[in-house]
């Protein structure tokens, strides 16, 4: 067992929480100072811990590649009409009624290519997400994304600390309050586009789905829609690895993940103590979350 201690300066540490007022970046920034950075033996390892099975791992990168090639396939069937409206009738909705989307967007090469794809990814991403969620449900994992009291609360704290109006990272579980707001909306928000992708596919067979839907016009508009709130949620998961945990890469590949280079362990904010230096850190004060 690796143990190691840890120490702080001997000046007087910042305030963790505020005197009520916002501390700001330079208040931050001062806190920030007050660190000092654990240092290990040299050749002292610590053995990451497993954070995500290989169930989860393999069905999470199916998704992303489906996913990926369904929306470029969709934006390419789109271009096909790319209206809501009937012809002779107007649309409310969208006011980019008849503007194709550039073509550089799409994927297919043509209309029946885009639907070959479109339908295939359609059901591998059908098979990768029933996989994901009894998995979930059996292993127990759902309660780390399920939404649960003060929630609310402690995302307005993420946003807060992300904004540089609170010092310290809110104290979090495996995912903070915002992460879990966005992984448990995101299978939800896919499930959505699916019914309504098969509502559309089938409108006649499935006249109940397409009709639960506001018909036709409304389904296929309602698709659109939720397909382009889950590509911003998975623009912007991409983003905030890359520029908040980038560390949580090895954990999506191999499974394992550093504890000690968590965003919480560096205080992170995007593009902000990236380095695994800010890592291993003592707060000046381990009162509780209020």
């Amino acid at each position: 067992m690796l143990v190691a201690l840890t120490f702080t300066t001997n000046e007087p540490a910042p305030n963790r929480h505020g005197s009520g007022n916002s501390p700001g970046l330079a208040g931050t920034l001062a806190a920030d100072a007050h660190f000092k950075e654990i240092r290990f033996p040299a050749g002292a390892r610590m053995k990451a811990r497993p954070r995500h099975h290989w169930v989860v791992r393999v069905t999470h990168w199916v998704a992303a590649v489906a996913i990926t090639l369904m929306a470029a396939s969709g934006m390419r069937i789109f271009n096909a009409y790319p209206s809501f409206h009937r012809r002779g009738e107007t649309f409310c909705c969208y006011p980019f009624e008849g503007h194709a989307i550039p073509a550089w967007l799409t994927f297919g090469g043509w209309l029946a290519g885009a639907r070959h794809w479109h339908f295939a990814m359609m059901w591998l991403l059908i098979a990768a997400g029933v996989t994901y969620v009894v998995f979930d449900f059996l292993h127990g994992d759902w309660r780390d994304l399920v939404p649960r009291r003060g929630d609310g609360k402690r995302a307005l704290e993420m946003i807060r600390f992300y904004l540089f109006l609170r010092r310290d990272h809110p104290v979090q579980g495996k995912h903070n309050a915002l992460q879990k707001l966005a992984y448990f909306s995101l299978p939800v928000l896919t499930a959505l586009v699916v019914l309504s992708g098969l509502a559309i596919w089938k409108p006649v067979s499935l006249g109940w789905l397409t009709a639960l839907f506001g018909g036709y016009v409304w389904a296929r508009y309602w698709h659109f829609v939720g397909m382009v709130i889950v590509a911003l949620l998975a623009l912007g998961h991409v983003f905030m690895v890359f520029a908040v945990d980038p560390y949580a890469i090895r954990s999506m590949t191999t499974g394992g993940y550093d504890e000690r280079l968590s965003p919480e362990s560096r205080n992170a904010r995007p593009f902000y103590h990236l380095l695994p230096k800010w890592g291993h850190r003592t707060m000046p004060s381990t009162e509780a979350e209020p």
